[in-house]
């Protein structure tokens, strides 16, 4: 038997996204305006909430949190990416890939439990409007938000702890744009099954357990909307629940197709452009989306602007 080169690697190099020299500039400057608009619409979004006393109600606590954590996201994804496309090496080291996805696990994962947060939020608002004051407390919103970021912490430890058993000697390419535990494994020198097992159990729970959340009370919400005569009350339900729907479905499509079949064949290419999807644009679009859609942020928005006199 032949002896193979088993000297560990101590660095990568991320090539996701940067084929194609000649795009790299105009990609460049299309991610750094959309990484500029993310900060902006969500860091607004959280000074909009903090400064009106109106919005400091559960639904919009969790609104704000879920801006917080969009914010966390696009930033341990995007900066890194767009020094990639000006640089030549795309290098990054062990210890800071390892970070990297620490940072991206914990701001994912707090993600998907904020998101089922939000429909249990709105489970009460709708189908127990009456008992909605005296359930969802200042402290059971505190409660709740502790426990999304501890689960999410609890998630990634387990995740990036296991990433320490594998070695990577053969080759350092990351077909990738930021550091993710699936290209990880994929060039691991070291049998990644349990990785993979880990991945199927956590990763498949966390998803089905906040995806059942959202289905069960949204269906609730549905059949109590239904049941209301009134017209204007069935738009304003819809008007306040549809943003949220709309935000949760465009989240969870790219990360069942992520973590849920660590085993099928899909691309490099196409799990970048899931993985695009939920780290860069939802960021991105969830300030829009929730923003457009809330008569009350809208309110807010033309109340300040007319105090400041930009418009009459």
């Amino acid at each position: 038997m032949g002896t193979k080169n088993t000297t560990e690697l101590t660095e990568f190099v991320l090539t996701g996204l940067t084929h194609q020299p000649e795009w790299q500039i105009p990609r460049f400057l299309l991610f750094l305006m959309i990484y500029f608009m993310t900060i902006t619409g969500n860091t607004g979004l959280i000074a909009l909430i903090c400064n009106d006393p109106q919005l400091h109600i559960p639904m919009y606590f969790f609104l704000g949190s879920l801006a917080f954590v969009d914010t966390w996201l696009s930033s341990t994804v995007t900066p890194k990416m767009l020094i990639n496309f000006l640089g030549n090496s795309k290098m990054i080291s062990v210890s800071e890939c390892m970070v990297q996805f620490f940072s991206f696990a914990i701001s994912v994962t707090t993600e998907c439990f904020l998101l089922a947060t939000m429909a249990y939020d709105r489970y009460v608002a709708i189908c127990n409007p009456l008992l909605y004051p005296v359930i969802m407390t200042n402290r059971l919103c505190m409660r709740l938000l502790v426990l999304s970021f501890v689960g999410g912490l609890l998630h990634a430890l387990i995740h990036t702890g296991f990433l320490f058993r594998l070695t990577f000697c053969n080759s350092n390419i990351i077909h990738h744009f930021y550091c993710d535990v699936m290209p990880l494994i994929k060039i691991s020198c070291t049998d990644p099954s349990i990785n993979v097992l880990m991945v199927f159990i956590f990763s498949g729970s966390i998803q089905v357990f906040t995806i059942l959340t959202v289905l069960v009370s949204y269906t609730l919400v549905l059949f109590t909307i239904l049941k209301k005569k009134s017209v204007q009350g069935i738009r304003k339900a819809f008007s306040t629940c549809g943003a949220h729907l709309l935000s949760v479905s465009l989240y969870y499509g790219p990360l069942l197709f992520m973590y849920v079949r660590p085993g099928s064949a899909q691309g490099d290419d196409q799990d970048m452009m899931d993985s695009l999807f939920y780290t860069v644009i939802i960021p991105f679009l969830n300030p829009i989306i929730y923003s457009l859609r809330n008569k009350q942020v809208i309110e807010t928005v033309t109340k300040l602007l007319k105090r400041d006199g930009y418009i009459s």
